[in-house]
């Protein structure tokens, strides 16, 4: 299976146009903490703009009701919990979806910072179709665009039995050392696609190109 793209921080129609071209899912900051953050009726308008690809709501330490909630109104195929969710949490969550969908409830995504006591074992456990590994830092949950110690990193990435995604700084640049490092299930991508907290289509079509999505 080839790797699987995922661009995260999307906050406006053509750039989900632009990044559905190539991306396998797009990504949606749904807590109103952080910049890159898009409102639930934005969402619903994206989602329906392009359905060519799965969509992935991003929420930290939030209500799981809101995430349930959110997911179901806006057509979320992944909720990402990119917080500090402890696995009650994530059970409650999964209660939530399963009870309010008529149809497949949306899959679970839980991000875990290299750097920040990660665990395998936790990853392993951790009631998530999927994880994502991303850098730790003491200022931000996530989307700081540093990646972290990649070559002493990936003994114990390896040791995640789950499908799992690496965020953190990466770029057309270093794509395929993180790809031929870690042999991931996917890469997420946010950052290195911004120029003055924008997204920019140019540097998006870049970065597909060198996945060979275009």
């Amino acid at each position: 299976m080839r790797t699987q793209i995922k661009i995260c921080g999307v906050r406006d129609t053509a750039t989900a146009e632009v990044a559905a071209a190539g991306a396998d899912l797009i990504g949606f900051i749904m807590c109103p903490r952080f910049w890159r953050y898009i409102p639930p009726e934005a969402v619903k308008s994206i989602c329906n703009a392009v359905p060519q690809s799965k969509k992935a709501g991003v929420f930290v330490d939030q209500p799981a009701e809101f995430a349930a909630a959110a997911a179901a109104y806006c057509g979320l195929d992944f909720i990402q919990l990119h917080g500090h969710e402890s696995p009650a949490y994530a059970r409650r969550l999964r209660e939530l979806l399963i009870n309010g969908t008529q149809g497949r409830a949306p899959q679970i995504i839980k991000a875990l910072r290299y750097g920040e006591d990660f665990s395998p074992e936790l990853a392993n456990n951790y009631p998530a179709e999927l994880i994502l590994i991303d850098s730790y830092s003491q200022n931000s949950e996530g989307g700081s665009g540093i990646s972290f110690a990649w070559q002493s990193a990936a003994p114990a990435i390896k040791k995640v039995k789950k499908p799992y995604l690496i965020a953190g700084g990466i770029s057309a640049e270093n794509l395929q050392e993180a790809v031929t490092v870690f042999a991931p299930y996917g890469i997420d991508v946010s950052s290195s696609l911004e120029r003055e907290r924008q997204k920019q289509p140019d540097l998006i079509r870049i970065f597909l190109e060198k996945a060979g999505r275009l």
